[in-house]
């Protein structure tokens, strides 16, 4: 019921106020983490998202554990390497076969034709701590290559 009239009001949940004032001393959940950069290219994130495949007809769960031997192809991983502008949320994608350097570095010197048919400009790139970008010459060169900096 409080709860209601809160937003009736407009005003914040209760638990993201101060008891004593009344502030709000928490942010949303949906504000709390995001941000936006003020100009397309100002900050592109890249990431890799690793994919499980399935095999034409079913997996393991469709016909039992020991059906199928162990050598078929097509079992293992895909890898979705996706890069996304920060101002406009405007994301370049592709499905390769592993998340080496190399690749992530090849992966990473595509994206900005695609951003430039756009009107933008990649200035800065902002990637996780994984090994395959913090530790890779092919992915520091093509960065040097494209003229972003590394956030």
């Amino acid at each position: 019921m409080v709860g209601r009239v809160l937003r009736r009001h407009q005003a914040p949940p209760l638990a993201a106020c101060d008891p004593v004032t009344g502030q709000v001393i928490r942010a949303c959940r949906r504000s709390a983490n995001r941000y936006k950069h003020d100009r397309p290219g100002s900050l592109v994130h890249i990431d890799v998202k690793k994919l499980g495949r399935i095999p034409d007809g079913g997996a393991w769960r469709a016909h039992g554990r020991g059906t199928r031997p162990s050598s078929a192809r097509g079992l293992g991983y895909d890898y979705v390497h996706a890069a996304v502008d920060d101002h406009f949320r405007l994301a370049y994608a592709e499905i390769l076969g592993d998340e080496k350097g190399a690749t992530c570095a090849g992966f990473f010197i595509r994206p900005p034709p695609f951003y430039a048919g756009h009107g933008i400009t990649i200035e800065r790139v902002i990637t996780d701590n994984a090994f395959n970008y913090r530790r890779s010459r092919d992915f520091a060169a093509a960065a040097t290559a494209i003229g972003a900096g590394r956030s």
